[in-house]
């Protein structure tokens, strides 16, 4: 029986882990240290592309050296303007007003290196929000959950009640394309459902 490659998944986040972990894709995971501003003219698709794949190359340099390097950027992006992690409540709240009642777009950019090997995809989804008022948004900010997510929501957690809708990978949304990167990675020799 062969032995799978290790999958060094280069992010801090759970989700992404957790993902993997649902099709069955162990991994070693840690942390990259990247400069993840916005370059001057650089739309949204291409930064998330870059930044998957910076944060891929760094993998790399912490990596064992037949390790597979897994990396994603997800951004929210709604009227060509991407946007970030909230600063503070007034960031938080200016954000979900933006996004309420209106659909957005979330790019989630996936990028996997070997050596000198590179793949990578990117899955741009639709979300719909439905009407968020002040008060909903004021009480969303005291759960503590949009401090850390990029366009100040979690679909995957208490921000699920905002969305109306979603055209394309829910997944991606989450972090991760789910179909897209088991894609990728059949092509460096690693399985889904290793660990069922």
């Amino acid at each position: 029986m062969s032995t799978e490659p290790l999958v060094y998944l280069a992010s801090a986040s759970p989700r992404r882990r957790e993902l993997l972990a649902q099709i069955g894709v162990p991994c070693v995971q840690a942390a990259t240290h990247i400069d993840e501003q916005v370059q001057a003219g650089e739309s949204a698709a291409d930064y998330v592309q870059r930044i998957a794949a910076e944060k891929a190359a760094a993998g790399l340099q912490a990596a064992p050296v037949d390790a597979v390097v897994l990396a994603a950027d997800t951004a929210v992006v709604i009227d060509g303007h991407i946007l970030g992690k909230p600063a503070d409540a007034g960031d938080a709240a200016r954000m979900l007003a933006l996004l309420s009642g209106r659909s957005h777009q979330v790019m989630t950019a996936v990028s996997l290196a070997r050596g000198t090997e590179r793949a990578s995809c990117l899955v741009n989804t639709a979300v719909s929000f439905a009407d968020i008022s002040a008060t909903q948004i004021a009480a969303y900010w005291q759960t503590g959950e949009p401090r850390d997510k990029a366009g100040g929501y979690a679909i995957q957690g208490l921000g699920a009640v905002f969305v109306a809708g979603v055209h394309g990978s829910y997944s991606a949304v989450v972090g991760l394309p789910l179909r897209e990167t088991a894609d990728l990675l059949t092509r460096f020799g690693v399985s889904c459902w290793q660990s069922v």
